[in-house]
């Protein structure tokens, strides 16, 4: 093995993931080689002959047999892109989608849009997992104050070391974290001008049908989301208008055909005024904008 340099053991993982049917075969052996051996994927073309070393060889190989397990590449080299951060990401936490990127999106323009009003907005967001939404939110608009909840406390964790990581210069004064099932650790009824959500939205019978990266490794209850999938979008949304002020606003992301669903679940309550569904780069209806009435 003595032989095997940087571009022959590239060309073999790459071949090699195709037999086994692994998505994205090239770039998943770049990732997983340049992360083994510590260098940028760049890197791995300007040293394309360079021989590898039998321990690097070794902990190559041990990358290779848990990918072809069906661990997701994220899960493996211990982060992911999104939103011009990378993240970390562990099995405790989703791993954020280029979807969820809409729900940033959508929350910073209406962020934008009250830039004309010194007073700063108060955020919260539900079920943070890694931090994707909140830590991409305060990066970007360092001016408001942010909120962010999780039922896991190891969640919790992750999404601390990526703010700490991303946003340091903000972490103690702009981004608070806290444990809790929605609204549960809610005591006081504070008031929030935005609160954005990427709640569990699966139906409980589609968790099988899933590819296998997610349904064996991704935390369930991330992505549980009841009999019909609305379980949670309807325990925020009956919670969502006790804590926003008037005129607030909900963002929430949800499955590409559950807008009749969420329509008829916003109906039921008079607290909203209007709703709005935006689309996603693949032209699905992804994100909800709810507004609340003005009281």
């Amino acid at each position: 093995m003595n032989d095997w340099t940087i571009i022959k053991i590239l060309v073999w993982t790459e071949s090699y993931f195709k037999d086994h049917s692994i998505d994205s075969p090239r770039l998943t052996a770049q990732m997983l080689l340049a992360h083994s051996l510590g260098i940028k994927r760049l890197d791995l073309y300007l040293q394309h002959d360079r021989p590898l070393q039998k321990n690097e060889l070794s902990d190559f190989k041990a990358l290779i047999r848990r990918r072809i397990q069906n661990e997701p590449v994220a899960y493996i080299i211990g982060e992911k892109g999104f939103f011009e951060s990378d993240f970390k990401v562990a099995s405790e936490v989703l791993i954020p989608r280029p979807d969820t990127e809409t729900i940033v999106e959508e929350a910073l323009k209406v962020l934008n849009a009250c830039q004309g009003n010194l007073k700063s907005k108060t955020v919260l967001e539900l079920g943070t997992g890694s931090g994707a939404i909140i830590v991409s939110l305060a990066k970007a608009a360092p001016d408001h104050l942010y909120f962010a909840s999780d039922i896991s406390v190891m969640a919790l964790s992750i999404a601390k070391k990526n703010a700490e990581k991303i946003a340091p210069k903000i972490i103690n004064e702009k981004i608070h974290f806290f444990a809790g099932d929605w609204f549960s650790s809610l005591k006081a009824i504070p008031r929030f001008d935005l609160i954005v959500s990427n709640p569990p939205y699966i139906p409980t019978k589609d968790i099988q049908n899933l590819q296998p990266e997610i349904r064996q490794f991704e935390p369930i209850i991330a992505l549980d989301g009841g009999r019909d999938g609305l379980a949670c979008l309807r325990s925020i949304l009956d919670g969502a208008h006790r804590y926003l002020v008037p005129g607030g606003i909900i963002l929430l992301e949800m499955g590409f055909d559950q807008k009749e669903g969420v329509q008829n679940i916003s109906k039921q309550y008079l607290q909203y005024q209007s709703i709005e569904f935006i689309r996603d780069l693949a032209g699905h209806s992804r994100v909800v904008l709810i507004k609340k009435s003005i009281d």
